[in-house]
């Protein structure tokens, strides 16, 4: 305080004139309100505060310093400035970095503004110097004594107040410059400290301060018991920590370690070893302190510890790096699977789009279908093999549980995550190829319904975040290459066969198998049999017999037992060390095998009225379908057997109305439709049929039936009709024409619209067959109907003769 005094000695207060007014240069405050006989550094920042301030220092007098009512204000005028005020006196100044003033201002006395005299270029008013009248009372007294206790209090618990103003606190004896002083000292908003310059009763001035001291008081002690309640939490954390490392040393020396804690410590450095993302390592960190907060007899200790143990062991961010050389791909998927170039290309393109544009591609979602047996899961691992990453798969046949796919909630005794996060650990890196295998037998019952719980798996725009219930926390799925296998659509929900790129297996060839046998299948079963050292060597003629007359489906997994049989038989020869020929012919097969399963004919193999042969597609490839078509005296019925589904139904229906439509044409009486029913059968009747594909077929069969014109039996069909004869076009092509090929039937007869879908099939089978593409029934009628009988139909002649011979008729009957 001696400092402040010997700065502003020489500058004294204005003196009145006689009217009691003086006139000052005004100091505009922004924000601060200056107290008599308080010394206060100002920021002075606008023009015109430096004008006033300059004028003031240049004629070595005093000014007033008033608070603004608008801080942001840069010219003020009497209207934005408070009434009362503060004369006060200028000392130090200081230039500032951005060119503003700092100076030091000791306030001397209130002044109340009266007028303003002047404007520019800084406001001059009249001002009345405020005289403060103090009454030396008791209550004064008792009143100064209880504000300087609340203010030591204060004091003692904020460390900002500097302790010099708390001995002049202690020693000032006016009320008045007690209250300005310990105002000066506290946080208060510019209001209340304006207000408490306004109040001009010293009494009243120290009263209202004890209320803001006592509100000052309070807010301070909250912070300090708060600060003490964490100090507290803190020193004993620090013990804790202090007497555990102290226990573990001890423990250690003894040979005693706490195997929970050693255990807990086990687990934590795994966490920061496994590179886990952030906010999964803060939920881990959470899990582990719980984890060693608990008493290891605690229930819920295993359930906490199984759970970090499955986040561990996941593979968050480790992957494979992928082979891109497109050649070496190509090699190693022709050198394990002969054919399927479809589905080799789509994986080579996959694999030169990720070369070229590895981070913005999505992995592609694949569907093989296709009939058992023709390499589709085998190829899954061939595509890892390929790509250089790890192959993985999960089985969904008979599923029904969606917490297979999704993981139980940890509240359940046993929970564990879904068959995708297990199959992921199991994988070990996040971008794996992932095997769904037949997805096609997926279920549901009350448990919910896997395929829905799959919707997410399989969608590219949903699965980098994948929520398992037994995780709670989204795992990354977007870098999986996901292909899924099955052996009929139609069981899958659109929307989740709309997620999937379908790519069709076909039925193989003979040619094909034959190549399959030789490169594959005959070098496998050599060895598992332990005769490599045999040089046992298959014909040809002993392989045609074995794919023919002993297997009879669309894949190769019959045809592989059927060798293994083979080896067996011989290898049980070298056993017993009888002789044996080291080449197996066609005879020998026989003699090994017995008599064939399949014989090499057709079930239609001779030209008959009213049966036709058709082509039919089912889950195993492409078969023959005979159908037959039998016209008996009755009511006009329709009768139709051998467990026919709802569309074939309504095919025989309009085949039979195509018929009875074009009756005149083929010179059959109208009235056979009303004396005759007809009857149509499948053969094979426990097998249900459906499908419009028969249609076709179906018509020939009837149109045959009824004129008696025979049909020929080396002729197949698949088309499906209208009701005016037209042709439309059917699916499943390829397998259709390879059944009539493996039924040695030369003709096939199909829509000319199916033209396209004869790329698809073999060269080797194009030259066997005769593909006559037709538009309408007319041109399968001549293809495929042979000529009426030359004495007329039969119904015809018994019709005849019973109209000569009435009486004999009747006595027959």
């Amino acid at each position: 305080m001696a400092t402040g005094k010997n700065e502003f000695y020489g500058i004294r207060n204005a003196e009145p004139d006689e009217n009691g007014f003086v006139q000052l240069p005004v100091l505009p405050l922004s924000g601060t309100v200056i107290f008599p006989h308080i010394v206060t550094p100002i920021l002075v920042t606008t023009a015109q505060a430096s004008a006033a301030l300059e004028a003031a220092r240049t004629s070595g007098k005093t000014l007033i310093a008033v608070a603004q009512r608008d801080l942001a204000k840069q010219q003020v005028s009497s209207k934005d400035l408070y009434s009362i005020g503060t004369e006060v006196a200028l000392g130090r100044m200081l230039r500032m970095a951005d060119h503003s003033r700092s100076v030091l201002a000791q306030g001397r006395r209130r002044v109340e503004i009266v007028e303003l005299t002047q404007t520019k270029p800084y406001l001059i008013v009249k001002a009345r110097p405020i005289v403060e009248k103090t009454e030396k009372s008791a209550e004064n007294v008792a009143l100064m004594q209880a504000v300087v206790n609340l203010f030591k209090r204060a004091a003692d618990l904020n460390f900002n107040i500097p302790d010099e103003v708390l001995v002049y606190v202690l020693n000032t004896s006016d009320p008045s410059r007690l209250a300005d002083q310990i105002t000066s000292t506290l946080t208060l908003q510019l209001e209340e400290r304006q207000r408490i310059l306004e109040i001009l009763d010293p009494s009243e001035r120290l009263q209202y301060v004890a209320t803001l001291l006592n509100r000052e008081l309070n807010m301070l002690e909250l912070k300090d018991e708060i600060s003490s309640q964490v100090q507290q939490e803190m020193d004993r954390g620090q013990r804790e920590v202090y007497l555990r490392e102290q226990m573990r040393i001890i423990q250690t020396e003894l040979g005693e370690e706490d195997i929970f804690q050693h255990e807990i410590n086990e687990i934590r450095d795994q966490i920061i070893t496994a590179n886990l993302p952030p906010e999964i390592q803060d939920k881990v960190t959470k899990e582990l302190t719980r984890l060693s907060m608990m008493s290891p007899m605690a229930p819920e200790m295993g359930i906490i510890r199984t759970y970090i143990e499955w986040i561990i062991a996941l593979p968050w961010t480790k992957g494979s790096i992928d082979n891109l050389d497109i050649g070496n791909a190509a090699q190693v998927l022709e050198a394990d699977h002969y054919g399927l170039p479809k589905v080799k290309d789509r994986i080579l393109e996959h694999i030169a789009v990720r070369k070229l544009a590895a981070d913005k591609m999505k992995s592609p979602i694949l569907c093989f279908v296709g009939p058992p047996g023709v390499g589709k899961t085998s190829l899954g691992k061939s595509i890892a093999k390929a790509l250089g990453r790890e192959f993985v798969r999960v089985s969904l046949g008979g599923v029904r549980d969606e917490a297979e796919i999704r993981g139980h909630r940890r509240t359940y005794i046993g929970a564990l995550p879904g068959r995708i996060i297990q199959t992921m650990r199991r994988a070990g890196t996040v971008n794996p190829v992932f095997m769904l295998d037949e997805i096609d037998k997926l279920g549901a019952d009350f448990r919910g319904d896997p395929s829905s719980a799959l919707l997410e798996v399989l969608d590219p725009e949903q699965n980098h975040a994948f929520s398992d219930h037994y995780l709670e926390v989204p795992y990354d799925l977007s870098k999986v290459m996901f292909i899924t296998t099955a052996n009929d659509l139609d069981p899958l929900p659109d929307a989740l066969l709309d997620r999937m790129e379908t790519i069709e297996f076909s039925g193989y060839t003979d040619e094909e198998k034959l190549a399959i046998a030789r490169r594959f299948l005959i070098p496998k079963q050599l060895e598992a049999h332990g005769l490599q050292k045999s040089k046992l060597q298959f014909d040809t003629a002993a392989l045609e017999t074995i794919i023919r007359q002993y297997t009879y489906e669309a894949g190769v997994r019959n045809l592989e037992r059927t060798i293994a049989n083979v080896c067996r038989k011989i290898a049980r020869q070298i056993a017993e060390e009888k002789p044996y020929s080291r080449r197996v012919t066609s005879k020998r097969v026989q003699e090994l095998l017995g008599p064939p399963e399949f014989i090499a004919m057709r079930a239609n193999n001779v030209d008959s009225i009213g049966v036709a042969t058709g082509l039919a597609w089912t889950a195993n490839g492409g078969e023959t379908l005979t159908i037959e078509v039998s016209v008996l005296p009755g009511k006009g019925s329709l009768l139709m057997t051998g467990q026919l589904g709802e569309v074939m139904q309504e095919s025989a229906q309009t085949a039979l109305s195509y018929m009875r439509m074009r009756a005149s044409d083929f010179e059959v009486p109208h009235e056979d439709f009303e004396n005759y029913d007809v009857h149509v059968h499948l053969p094979e009747g426990a097998v249900p049929k459906d499908g419009p594909s028969a249609g076709m077929t179906l018509a020939i069969a009837i149109i045959s039936a009824f004129t008696e014109r025979k049909v020929r039996s080396d002729v197949a069909m698949s088309g499906e009709i209208t009701l005016h004869g037209k042709l439309l076009p059917v699916g499943a092509v390829k397998e259709k024409v390879l059944a009539a090929r493996r039924s040695r039937i030369k003709n096939v007869i199909l829509s000319k619209h199916n033209k396209k879908d004869l790329i698809d099939i073999p060269e080797d089978a194009l030259r066997d067959l005769n593909i006559f593409f037709a538009d309408d029934m007319q041109q399968v009628i001549d293809r495929t109907l042979l000529a009426p009988p030359r004495e007329g139909r039969k119904r015809d002649l018994e019709r005849q003769s019973e109209e000569k011979n009435p009486t004999e008729v009747e006595v027959e009957s």
